[in-house]
């Protein structure tokens, strides 16, 4: 069974959810996650918690506990928040780089899915008729604690932007296309190292060629250790083929570690 997680604290969650009930046909299940009607089609869940999902650690064990079943993968419809509230629609695998901040443990990192996250993207940018931002943001933030796979499909980055109707119509049909297609596709799966947090050449290689990312760890988390890019490749769902780094976003000691772990591992090495 595949999750939808939705939480009663998000507008921009509720909104997402509410289009994917109306627009897809899922119906009440008859049973409760959370205290909370869980909605079903065909093989998809639509699960409700009530307070914030990037404190959710094990979320896989509990949908274990209470519905007997552990996922295939999990889907987060979020909000985004920026301080610039730029008008956004992104999606990002969850961990942390470094200290835990907002969710999860410290240095964990939960397991990526790129070709869900690849599909998502292209299907943001294809739907996106509002004229927003379309982007994978880096690796932040938890639930860190996940033995499935996970993603974060995200509308930003404020009220008016969360509340926005066709913004949650571009996300639940984005959530579906994943869903039916992510174990079909097959793309190169890269590591990505370095750039601004909302991945900005990450996102235009994801686009415009076969790479499909994983985690991402931004120059603001630099240096990356060893340790921690080997734990990104074994946090990712199928085989890694790459890592890529923006050469010039990226702090020295950590774009040399990069290269020279992609000659010890026999991955290709992409320099942007």
């Amino acid at each position: 069974m595949k999750v939808i997680m939705t939480t009663k604290i998000d507008l921009a969650s509720m909104n997402i959810m509410d289009r994917l009930i109306e627009n897809f046909g899922f119906k009440e299940y008859g049973r409760s996650f959370d205290n909370n009607p869980v909605y079903y089609k065909n093989d998809t869940l639509i699960l409700t918690t009530n307070g914030e999902m990037i404190y959710y650690d094990n979320l896989d064990e509990s949908v274990a506990k209470q519905l007997g079943f552990k996922p295939e993968i999990i889907v987060f419809a979020s909000r985004h928040s920026s301080r610039q509230k730029m008008p956004a629609l992104t999606t990002h695998v969850t961990g942390n780089w470094g200290n835990a901040m907002y969710g999860g443990k410290d240095g964990s990192l939960a397991v990526a899915q790129p070709n869900a996250m690849k599909l998502a993207l292209l299907k943001l940018s294809e739907l996106n008729d509002l004229g927003w931002t379309v982007c994978y943001e880096a690796t932040h933030h938890g639930p860190s604690e996940l033995e499935v796979p996970s993603l974060f499909i995200e509308i930003g980055s404020g009220e008016e932007e969360w509340r926005n109707e066709r913004a949650g119509e571009i996300v639940a049909e984005t959530i579906m296309h994943v869903l039916r297609g992510y174990q079909r596709a097959k793309f190169k799966i890269a590591i990505g190292i370095g750039g601004g947090h909302y991945a900005p050449k990450q996102t235009k290689r994801a686009l415009e060629t076969d790479v499909a990312f994983s985690h991402i760890a931004p120059k603001y988390t630099h240096p990356v250790s060893r340790e921690m890019l080997i734990r990104a490749i074994e946090r990712t769902s199928g085989k890694v083929d790459a890592i890529y780094v923006d050469w010039k976003g990226s702090k020295g000691e950590t774009r040399q570690m990069a290269k020279a772990l992609a000659g010890e591992l026999g991955l290709e090495f992409i320099k942007d």
